[in-house]
């Protein structure tokens, strides 16, 4: 069950961050402090690292402390995120550049 879930993170955050909070949204209030801006802002910018960063809080580490490890898959998670967006721009613009081209 565990890698669908894992696996479902990384084809769709988003819907999987919905879906969490959701179903229980009490892990992520527990991840997050109850402070419910942080998973909003999360699910908008960036869904992946918020995902992992709960999970690191609630799984892999004590209450208000997370272990190496799970900052390491934050900083994972953080890349995927900033590559996604990353990508989408330099994309956008190539299209744009390429339709200016072709009149």
């Amino acid at each position: 069950m565990g890698c669908i879930v894992f696996l479902a993170a990384l084809a769709f955050p988003r819907i999987t961050l919905a879906v969490v909070w959701l179903t229980d949204a009490g892990w992520l209030a527990q991840a997050y402090g109850g402070r419910w801006i942080w998973p909003v802002l999360g699910f908008v910018f960036l869904p992946l690292t918020t995902l992992a960063y709960a999970y690191g809080m609630v799984s892999m580490g004590r209450p208000d402390e997370m272990e190496p490890l799970a900052w390491l898959l934050v900083a994972l998670a953080l890349l995927i995120d900033l590559g996604a967006l990353g990508g989408g721009g330099r994309h956008a613009a190539r299209r744009r550049r390429d339709d200016r081209d072709d009149r």
